[in-house]
Parts: C-alpha cells; sequence; structure tokens
C-alpha cells in the first residue's frame, strides 16, 4: 500500500517524528513523508506515532491501495527521484 504521512508536533519534537517516519517512508519536504509501506510496518509504524504524540500535536497517514491510484505531481525538484523501483 502507499501512504502520506504528515505530522504537526511542536517545533523541538519535530525531529522525533521524522526519525520513526524514515525508518518506514521517504522525506519529501517540512513534515511530510510518503511511500510503499506493507500493513505489519503500517502497524508498527501507527504505534510508534501514537507512543510519540504529545497534547497538542497530530499525525495524519493517507492511504492508499496503491501507487497507482495517486495522481503525484511535483513542481521543482522531486525528491524521491532515484529512490523508486520499476
Amino acid at each position: 500500500m502507499y501512504v502520506v504521512m504528515v505530522y504537526d508536533l511542536r517545533a523541538d519534537r519535530t525531529h522525533k517524528a521524522l526519525k520513526i517516519g524514515r525508518r518506514y517512508l521517504t522525506h519529501v519536504q517540512n513534515s511530510v513523508l510518503e511511500g510503499e509501506i506493507s500493513e505489519g510496518d503500517l502497524t508498527r509504524l501507527r504505534g510508534e506515532l501514537e507512543d510519540l504524540l504529545e497534547p497538542g500535536e497530530s499525525t495524519i497517514v493517507y492511504e492508499l491501495s496503491s501507487e497507482a491510484l495517486l495522481n503525484r505531481t511535483v513542481y521543482g525538484d522531486d525528491p524521491t527521484d532515484g529512490q523508486r523501483f520499476l
């Protein structure tokens, strides 16, 4: 499955969400990661994020059954170039 993860944490804690997200996904912009992920890894990612969050912080994970269902347009340099395998 393909997911897009966005997070909103206190400025001094954003690195923690980024560290967790990078274990599973590709960092594409500030507070945004995306990529293919297995159901098992998605379950682990969700658990780690839930454990991390403090009151007033949030993370959103958008799930698509396939990257083929995503219309993704990048203007400028694509941070995922060279990281996708066909």
